[in-house]
């Protein structure tokens, strides 16, 4: 197994550092182009390297707080998955300060929407590659030290041990959580990080120029544009990369988990799992994954080896859906080979050995439909969209309206696929069906990241055109190339949140499981959370209640770095004149200061109150409040992310509706108010959507493994006796 995963890895990386270095040796273009690329890249660079600094050191502290609380193996996986998620992460923002400027200058010298879009797609591939790589290369390193050569993984090691502390757990389960949680922490750090610092560059730049100084989108006279550049890769390449490899860690390892569960408290009752069914079941995901990455590999080979068109929607779609048809087949294929001749009658299979492939199948379906039904409320293409460009004519007010009753609709249909999904995948194989369908969902993750990083390196390819004041031309190019890359960003973060609702599902599931003892051997163990016991539903309110609070502090912390960025801009036109004249330059690194400042400063809290709630939590009131926190938490996240993803998204659509000359086009009123409607839709969909699926698996990864601590130690226990 371990040698077919290893094949995928070295697939997937080597196609990263081919594409990375096929992009690096193309031309930069003018001397005014390289200059700005240079700048962006430095800024990019400098917040990266001081944000990592502070991640780090607080990731040793949780490594040092596992390894003596828990175990040293959970310890050290928890401190892998940080590398491997933090290497992604900074492989992807690397990419991306490179590629924006040759992205640019593609267009200036062949004025070819297809030779643009292919270097923008190879840029974006190293990210997407790198996130599949990255996750898969530190499980299989899990699975290779720790499984094999510690043994963890055989069926005599599969059994509830107690620590110093007397804390119960499995010690494979307890390694790939902390391996899970590892990449969990830099994923919430560097979404939150990102996204206030984009968010703030973005609204203060907007506001100022577009609304009051009336100067286009990136115009080099906006002393915030420089900064606005680098937000998008921070912000939308390096956290969209670290948020995704999380989501990809967390739907394989629930599985793991689950499984290595199932097989304990059934170990000696009538009915039970064999030892080599079990084997399998811990492995099929990593093997569904590697053939996963060599399906993407060669669909992102079919798009940058070909002569690609001008419709670069068509070709996004081409590579996404020859990814996703290749990772049927050979899955399918996999899972015959894999389970026809083992018996599976301890298991809840309905459907036999096709059980788990058809429950990853229905995963697949539903992140195609929530996709689809993200494009549908968010791309101009549709009557949502347009509605909210409509409504802009009449004044900002309605702009603001017209766009909440859209994000609060488009909420609905995508719960009903999630809610048919789980149905569906728990019907065919159980519980561990659900966790397939999570891992289904994303199974083709390495193809739909290099899709959504495309957008940002176009939106910043577009920025460095009218910035080196290009022909208008090519900044027709990059918007119409930046423009898809909104939907599809929008449909990423619609299986970005499918998946970590399934995935938290069976995260719970396995909280749950995490209770048992080791006498819980007779399949006697019932998973049942009391929803009616007062401590459950008092967890299930404040659960409810607490992504409310982590959005607010977000966009708060948005709020606050965007003041100082409207204030910085008023300011150099109102001290220096000549700027908008083009006469002065503005003082670009004022502004990256800024808003590297006001990141760096509000990124803690969310992060801590994501880490630290439940195990707080957990210690004053133990587990049935923290089951019940969590599936408030999950319900209540699902739905605000969904609609701040959905409704951000067709106010920034809705904008560029009236940007190509509709509704009186750009300087009308109703490209005022567009602008006002994309500004207020900025945090909510590239702050506070992506944070939130990243709340719901970091809460459920630590309840996960502190579960079993503060089951034995708690302030309301202690109180009662």
């Amino acid at each position: 197994m371990l040698g077919f995963v290893a094949i995928a890895v070295i697939a997937a990386l080597g196609f990263a550092a081919v594409n990375y270095s096929a992009v690096k040796r193309m031309g930069t273009g003018t001397e005014l182009m390289a200059e700005l690329a240079g700048a962006i890249q430095e800024g990019a660079d400098a917040f990266i390297h001081h944000e990592y600094k502070i991640i780090f050191s607080i990731a040793l502290v949780i490594m040092a707080a596992l390894m003596v609380v828990v175990s040293w193996y959970t310890g050290v996986a928890f401190i892998l998955g940080a590398l491997m998620s933090g290497s992604a992460g900074w492989i992807g923002m690397k990419i991306a300060t490179i590629s924006n400027v040759r992205v640019s200058n593609r267009a200036r010298e062949t004025y070819d929407v297809g030779a643009t879009l292919k270097v923008a797609f190879q840029g974006g591939s190293v990210m997407g590659l790198s996130v599949a790589g990255f996750a898969v290369l530190g499980l299989g390193i899990v699975y290779l030290v720790f499984g094999i050569v510690l043994g963890q993984t055989n069926t005599s090691n599969l059994i509830i041990v107690t620590n110093w502390l007397g804390i119960n757990f499995i010690p494979f389960t307890m390694t790939v959580s902390g391996y899970a949680l590892g990449c969990s922490v830099i994923a919430m750090f560097d979404r939150v990080g990102g996204g206030i610092y984009t968010k703030a560059a973005d609204m203060g730049a907007d506001l100022v120029g577009k609304t009051e100084a009336h100067i286009p989108e990136d115009d080099p006279r906006n002393p915030a544009t420089i900064a606005d550049n680098v937000g998008d890769n921070v912000g939308d390449v390096a956290g969209l990369g670290a948020d995704l490899l999380e989501s990809y860690v967390g739907a394989i390892i629930s599985s793991v988990v689950l499984s290595a569960y199932m097989y304990y408290t059934v170990r000696d009752a009538a009915i039970s799992i064999s030892s080599e069914l079990v084997g399998k079941l811990i492995n099929y995901p990593m093997i569904f994954a590697a053939l996963g990455i060599i399906s993407s590999v060669i669909g992102i080979f079919t798009l940058i080896a070909k002569k690609a068109s001008d419709n670069p929607h068509r070709e996004l779609n081409t590579a996404t859906w020859t990814s996703a048809i290749l990772t049927l087949i050979s899955t399918g294929v996999i899972t015959w080979w894999f389970f026809s001749t083992t018996d599976l009658s301890a298991l809840a299979f309905r459907l036999g050995w096709a059980s788990p492939w058809a429950a990853a199948v229905l995963g697949i379906v539903a992140g195609i439909l929530i996709g689809q039904l993200a494009e549908y409320f968010t791309s101009y293409d549709f009557s949502p969209t347009q509605g909210i460009s409509a409504a802009s004519r009449q004044g900002y007010a309605l702009n603001i309206t017209q766009g909440l009753a859209i994000g609060m609709k488009s909420v609905f249909y995508p719960i009903l696929v999630l809610a048919a999904a789980v149905i569906g995948a728990n019907a065919i194989a159980g519980l561990y069906g659900v966790a397939m369908a999570a891992i289904g969902m994303l199974s083709f993750v390495a193809a739909t990241v290099s899709v959504d990083t495309y957008g940002p390196i176009a939106d910043n390819a577009g920025g460095i055109s009218e910035m080196s004041k290009l022909d208008p031309r090519v900044r027709e190019i990059t918007d119409k190339l930046d423009s898809v890359g909104n939907t599809t960003a929008a449909i990423g973060k619609g299986f970005a949140i499918g998946s970590a609702a399934l995935a938290a599902l069976s995260l719970f599931a396995s909280y749950l499981y995490s209770q048992a003892g080791p006498a819980n051997t007779m399949g006697q163990f019932v998973l049942v959370l009391d929803m009616i016991n007062t401590l459950t539903l008092a967890g299930g309110l404040v659960g409810a209640a607490l992504p409310f609070l982590f959005s607010g502090i977000l966009i708060e912390a948005v709020a606050k770095a965007a003041r100082k960025m409207v204030d910085e801009v008023r300011r150099q036109f109102r001290e220096d004149p000549a700027i908008l004249t083009g006469e002065s330059r503005p003082d670009y690194k004022l502004c990256i200061e800024i808003s590297s400042a006001g990141s760096i400063k509000e990124m803690k809290v969310p992060a801590l109150i994501a880490v630290l709630t439940p195990v707080v939590s957990g210690f004053l009131l133990g587990p049935e409040f923290v089951g019940g926190l969590l599936i408030g938490t999950t319900l209540s996240a699902i739905m605000l992310a969904l609609f701040t993803a959905n409704s951000g998204g067709a106010w920034d659509n809705a904008k560029k509706f009236i940007e190509q000359g509709n509704h009186g086009g750009k300087g009308s009123e109703a490209h005022d108010a567009g602008v006002v409607g994309d500004t207020v839709g900025d945090p909510l969909k590239d702050t506070v959507g992506p944070s939130l699926d990243i709340l719901i698996k970091i809460m459920a990864v630590v309840s996960l493994i502190t579960v079993s601590i503060f089951q034995r130690y708690n302030l309301l226990d202690l109180i009662i006796g």
